[in-house]
């Protein structure tokens, strides 16, 4: 199998029709497979991908929502071909790209190629802007250095794409895992639509959730095998600062000075342990999550049923 197209969808019944028609005529020369991955509909998106499936077409049903990133994960996991591409099941993107992002990889000689969105068809403030913000951090923070990390057309090798360990809502810093592989990137501009049928399923709620991840991608990329480099150091500071306040306050109290309901010692104290003591078991977590599935060949889903197109 040359290809394998991973498509998350979620309430898309009206582009359903559209979008395997698309990716058929656009693939028409390539070997391919086509994995849908229904993340929890309730419309009728299920029913019609098995109304117009084709015979290499796949259905991976889950039994609720669990969130792009895992309905990623899961269409990877079942892929087979020797590239991997995603796409979003929007009609945003634009599968006549993909034929030119292969070429473009098996020429240069990489392991991925990313697409830029150049002429964004999506809403200003509420789409554009958090986006570039988000990008920017993205870039600042990891020095990972893409231009649309948003963008969900993609081309991987297989083992790239297989090793990328998408968890929680990390499909935005698939870039950055893939650094973290040892991947050789590129990117190159695509096509983008503005959206026709259904609704975007993010808002600008999303940007406080990519920060926040965009910190544990930080701590995976400089600390993920020396944690004592930045606990060490949190804690080292934390408790220099400790200690010198509890030496200003035991000097002022060989002065007689009554120091047990200054607001200080609290502050210095409880503040800073409370502050080490989040991060820390936020990032201990994340980690003990990944043993967690990684060690027991663990899935963080649960799919329903498998529907295949027979021939």
């Amino acid at each position: 199998m040359k290809l394998s197209v991973v498509i998350p969808v979620m309430d898309e019944e009206d582009n359903i029709k559209p979008l395997i028609e698309q990716v058929d005529v656009a693939l028409k020369d390539i070997e391919y497979e086509l994995i849908l991955v229904d993340d929890g509909s309730s419309d009728r998106t299920i029913e019609f991908i098995k109304k117009y499936a084709l015979k290499n077409t796949k259905l991976l049903e889950f039994n609720r929502n669990y969130g792009q990133t895992t309905a990623m994960a899961a269409g990877i996991d079942e892929a087979k071909g020797e590239l991997i591409v995603t796409l979003d099941g929007d009609l945003q993107n634009d599968p006549s790209d993909i034929p030119m992002m292969i070429e473009l990889l098996e020429n240069g000689g990489y392991d991925v190629v990313a697409g830029i969105r150049a002429k964004r068809k999506d809403g200003m403030f509420l789409r554009k802007i958090p986006s570039k913000i988000a990008n920017w951090l993205i870039r600042k923070w990891t020095g990972v250095y893409l231009s649309d990390y948003g963008c969900t057309l993609k081309v991987f090798k297989n083992d790239v794409a297989k090793n990328l360990g998408l968890y929680g809502e990390l499909h935005r810093f698939i870039p950055v895992l893939a650094k973290l592989y040892g991947a050789k990137m590129t990117e190159i501009d695509v096509k983008h639509h503005a959206r026709i049928h259904g609704e975007s399923k993010y808002g600008i709620g999303r940007t406080f959730k990519v920060f926040s991840d965009l910190l544990l991608m930080v701590f995976f990329q400089k600390y993920n095998t020396k944690p004592m480099h930045l606990f060490g150091t949190l804690g080292g500071i934390s408790f220099a600062v400790g200690m010198i306040i509890n030496f200003y306050l035991f000097i002022i109290k060989l002065f007689g000075e009554d120091i047990g309901t200054r607001p200080l010692f609290t502050v210095g104290v409880t503040l800073s342990l409370i502050g080490v003591q989040l991060i820390t078991t936020g990032f201990l977590a994340e980690i003990l999550m990944r043993t967690y599935y990684e060690s027991q060949s663990k899935k963080p889903y649960v799919i329903k049923r498998r529907f295949e197109k027979e021939d």
